[in-house]
C-alpha cells in the first residue's frame, strides 16, 4: 500500500479519536487524555493509537481501562468518518515520551547548576604555582647557563649557540 495514504488515515484516526474521547465518551475513569500521535500499518488493518495522562499511575490505569471499554464505540466512528471498506483495529497505547521528556529536562538542570557550581568555584581558584610554569626556547637555555656558570648558553657538542 501507499505509505502517504496510511500516512494521511493515520492523522484523520488521530483527529477522530482526539474528538471523540473529548466530545463523545463521558467515562468517568476518563483522565486528562492527549492523543499524540497514531499510526497505521501499511496494509491499513491495524492502527495503533498513543496517549498521554496528566496524573498519577493510578489515573493512568483508569484511563487505559476506559480506552479499552470505549474501543469499540471509538472504532465504529472512526470507519464511518474516514469511509473505509475495512475499518483497522484499533489499539491504545501509552505514550512515555513525555515522561522521557521530563527527565532528560530534569537531568539538563542537574547539570547546569553543578557547571554554575563548578564555575563559582573557578572563578575565585589561583594556580598552585606559577601562573605558566612552562620555559619558552631562550629563557630556558639562559637559565641552564646561568645555572652552569657559563657566559653563553652552548649549542650541541659545547659550542656556543648561535
Amino acid at each position: 500500500m501507499d505509505a502517504a495514504r496510511a500516512r494521511k488515515l493515520a492523522d484523520r484516526i488521530q483527529q477522530v479519536v482526539a474528538e471523540m474521547l473529548e466530545r463523545r465518551i463521558k467515562d468517568p475513569r476518563l483522565g486528562f487524555v492527549t492523543v499524540t500521535d497514531a499510526r497505521v500499518t501499511a496494509d491499513l488493518s491495524d492502527a495503533t493509537v498513543y496517549y498521554t495522562v496528566f496524573g498519577s499511575e493510578a489515573e493512568r490505569a483508569d484511563t487505559a481501562a476506559a480506552l479499552e471499554s470505549a474501543k469499540g464505540v471509538i472504532r465504529s466512528e472512526v470507519g464511518r468518518q474516514t469511509g473505509l471498506r475495512h475499518t483497522p483495529s484499533l489499539t491504545f497505547v501509552h505514550d512515555p515520551l513525555p515522561d522521557s521528556a521530563r527527565h532528560m529536562d530534569d537531568l539538563f538542570a542537574l547539570a547546569r547548576a553543578k557547571d554554575a557550581e563548578i564555575a563559582r568555584q573557578a572563578a575565585n581558584a589561583q594556580f598552585a604555582g606559577d601562573a605558566d610554569p612552562y620555559r619558552f626556547g631562550d629563557e630556558a637555555d639562559a637559565e641552564t647557563a646561568e645555572e652552569e656558570g657559563e657566559d653563553e648558553p652552548t649549542g650541541r657538542a659545547g659550542r656556543p649557540a648561535r
